[in-house]
């Protein structure tokens, strides 16, 4: 298979081009979307299917589905409580619709019960760090994301972020859950990186980890940016979440041009075309114009 093909269960994601992940968070208390696809409290899931289905007639390649909020200071969720979000959701996207489902969760049970419902992709902001999930990870034969946050969770991530060089440790971070992971039995190809912003990250560390992203590539694996209407986007702008589309995007088309093969976003439609633009421009450079 060719190093651009990951293999998500049985279906097959080309990172030769960059793909777009549309998020849905079947939340009650997520920082843009949450509730969206409940009732009383009670998930919709002909609802998140309905968002799921036009985020893939909008182009995304990958739908990222949440049960857990990881806002600043969100508290956790029981395992059985994330798995009644997530599982209903997981079987009826799979039923419906041609398109790679990842997980985004820490727990090992949802990671096991997803697998075995379709999902093609788990996606860790704690990088498996819980008890039981490089294990439970491993077992399903899934691609991992492994997110780099500072604290412990997203609770205390933000109180007093603090690095010597934001880049440097973070690099260091990631590689050493990597050999976690190798050491576990996940092949190293089978694994994708995300810097983490806004996960125990000042704006200053935000702006400097993309301006540096390209120092990441030497970890030698594709690279996962998930900026989309976050705090970094309202800080510079003074945007509340539902004006922050302009600023996402910019910040999406400087990491496709650092390098990264997969953008997490809330808005598709109009992160597909930036993006597709973007890639013309580097392919022209190149001298590889279509």
């Amino acid at each position: 298979m060719s190093a651009n093909n990951l293999q998500c269960g049985d279906r097959r994601l080309d990172l030769s081009r960059v793909q777009v992940m549309g998020i849905l968070n079947v939340t009650p208390d997520s920082f843009s979307d949450g509730g969206s696809y409940h009732d009383d409290g009670r998930l919709v899931a002909e609802r998140a299917l309905q968002r799921a289905a036009g985020m893939v007639a909008e182009g995304a390649g990958i739908i990222d589905i949440g049960g857990e909020s990881t806002r600043p200071g969100a508290e956790p969720v029981s395992v059985q409580e994330e798995l009644d979000r997530v599982l209903p959701a997981v079987e009826l996207i799979r039923r419906e619709l041609d398109v790679v489902i990842s997980i985004d969760s820490s727990t090992p049970e949802v990671f096991t019960e997803a697998a075995a419902l379709g999902a093609g992709l788990l996606n860790d902001v704690r990088a498996l760090a819980r008890d039981g999930a490089v294990a439970a990870a491993a077992a399903t034969g899934l691609p991992v994301c492994l997110m780099h946050m500072q604290g412990n969770t997203p609770a205390d991530m933000q109180l007093a972020p603090h690095y010597d060089d934001v880049v440097q440790e973070v690099s260091a971070f990631l590689s050493q859950r990597i050999g976690a992971c190798v050491a576990a039995g996940i092949p190293r190809e089978r694994l994708i990186l995300d810097p983490g912003f806004g996960f125990g990250k000042t704006l200053e560390h935000n702006l400097r980890l993309l301006n540096r992203m390209e120092e990441l590539h030497e970890l030698g694996l594709p690279l996962l940016v998930g900026t989309s209407r976050k705090t970094m986007v309202g800080q510079v702008l003074d945007r509340p979440v539902d004006q922050r589309l302009h600023g996402s995007l910019a910040t999406a088309v400087i990491a496709v041009g650092k390098g990264a093969r997969i953008i997490r976003v809330h808005d598709v439609a109009a992160t597909v075309d930036a993006v597709r633009m973007t890639e013309a421009v580097l392919r022209e450079a190149k001298g590889d114009v279509e």
